[in-house]
């Protein structure tokens, strides 16, 4: 029996379960919610492992990386690559809901339990990424200090040299050990994503869905075209085919769009790219978990963009040409300055409608809904990270290439 199912390929696993639970929630939704303390256990398991995984193998990547001059070029590299998809995920979005009727079908009942989300300041975004205790960091799972402190221990690890060599193999095995544990851990999937995906089609149903389904749809839309307009084109050019990328990353996609977590979805990203499309393990460990706290293209680029433009619609108020390009600049901006805040997509909302003078009480008819938005969101991101991670691991490939034959 196990060997059977073993037999059958992962992705066709995961899209099994997949279409199983949204089958599961439009035919007995009573019983379908029930299935939730599956997709809570995958969830649960995936949270245990990004902590330690994030730390180990950033540490490793940078102690694999050549002089520090590499690792600054990479890490500038990556940190252009998710600017320039930012601000293209900005046009996309403006330009789909600009083109589409985005205003709900009929009336809608502002949310009494949405509260304004606090938008922090760039002094308190700069001092948040600096642990004050590391290991309480590591415990709560704080991404964006974990990020910083892995870079500094692995710098000061490669500066002190070979007396710190010792505790250097040990970060290096246990990167091993956690590469191993995530595979372990993802062969419960299918099982989290049917559990997942049932509980969302029971609970909210279609019917929930149809005053905002032009809104929803006009995200979705926008997303689809980004991901395989911009994301395809990037790995077309770094000379891969675009077919075989999405088929390879297919698993780790479904992953972000169930659990709308990029951080939750980094063991799946790790595994697909570096075991199917053989990214190596530093570019993967290094770029992926940068990408899942600044790499918000989905997030920031087109859902503050649509979202923007329908409360616009729904308020009657019109958008200059200017208002357009202040809500690029600031998704853009925002993808940066709100790393690692807690509700990034609703927080960099609401810095978007505050700069173009929108009302903010006009997030409360979304929030209801954010849960079926945040899925198209977080595979977006995730889908974002990888293909920067295949992008720029061919390019370092060829450099390579290109320095031995002139060698």
């Amino acid at each position: 029996m196990l060997k059977a199912w073993f037999a059958i390929p992962f992705w066709q696993r995961v899209l099994g379960a997949f279409v199983l639970g949204i089958v599961a929630g439009l035919v007995v939704p009573e019983y379908a919610v029930q299935l939730k303390p599956l997709g809570d256990l995958f969830i649960r398991a995936l949270k245990m492992l990004v902590a330690p995984l994030i730390f180990c193998a950033i540490v490793n990547a940078i102690l694999q990386f050549g002089e520090g001059e590499g690792l600054g070029q990479i890490g500038a590299k990556t940190v252009g690559l998710f600017l320039l998809t930012a601000v293209i995920a900005s046009v996309i979005g403006l330009s789909v809901g600009s083109l589409l009727d985005v205003t709900a079908a009929q009336d809608l009942s502002a949310a009494a339990d949405y509260q304004e989300k606090e938008v922090p300041g760039p002094a308190a975004v700069f001092l948040n990424m600096i642990p004050v205790n590391p290991f309480a960091a590591l415990s709560e799972g704080k991404i964006l200090q974990i990020v910083v402190f892995a870079a500094l221990v692995g710098i000061a690890i490669r500066q002190v040299g070979e007396p710190a060599q010792a505790l250097g193999d040990v970060l290096k095995a246990g990167a091993q050990v956690m590469y191993r544990i995530t595979k372990m851990v993802l062969e419960l999937t299918p099982l989290g994503v049917l559990g997942l995906m049932a509980w969302v089609v029971g609970h909210y149903g279609l019917s929930s869905l149809a005053p905002l389904a032009a809104f929803i749809g006009a995200i979705y839309l926008a997303c689809l075209l980004h991901i395989f307009l911009t994301y395809g084109t990037m790995v077309k050019l770094a000379g891969m085919s675009p077919w075989y990328f999405f088929k390879s990353v297919f698993s780790a996609q479904l992953v972000a769009f169930t659990t709308c977590s990029s951080f939750g979805t980094i063991p799946a990203a790790h595994q697909a790219i570096t075991e199917k499309l053989g990214v190596k393990k530093s570019y993967a460990s290094f770029v992926l978990p940068l990408g899942a706290t600044i790499n918000m293209d989905g997030c920031g680029g087109i859902y503050p963009a649509i979202a923007s433009i329908f409360i616009a619609q729904l308020y009657g108020i019109p958008l200059e040409f200017t208002d357009y390009l202040l809500i690029t600049a600031t998704a853009t901006l925002a993808s940066i300055g709100t790393a690692g805040v807690p509700g990034t997509a609703l927080v960099m909302l609401t810095v978007t409608l505050n700069v173009v003078g929108l009302p903010l009480e006009g997030i409360a008819f979304i929030a209801a809904v954010d849960r079926i938005i945040d899925m198209m969101r977080t595979a977006t991101n995730v889908t974002g990270d990888m293909a920067v991670s295949v992008v720029l691991g061919r390019q370092e490939r060829e450099q390579q290439l290109a320095t031995e034959s002139t060698a």
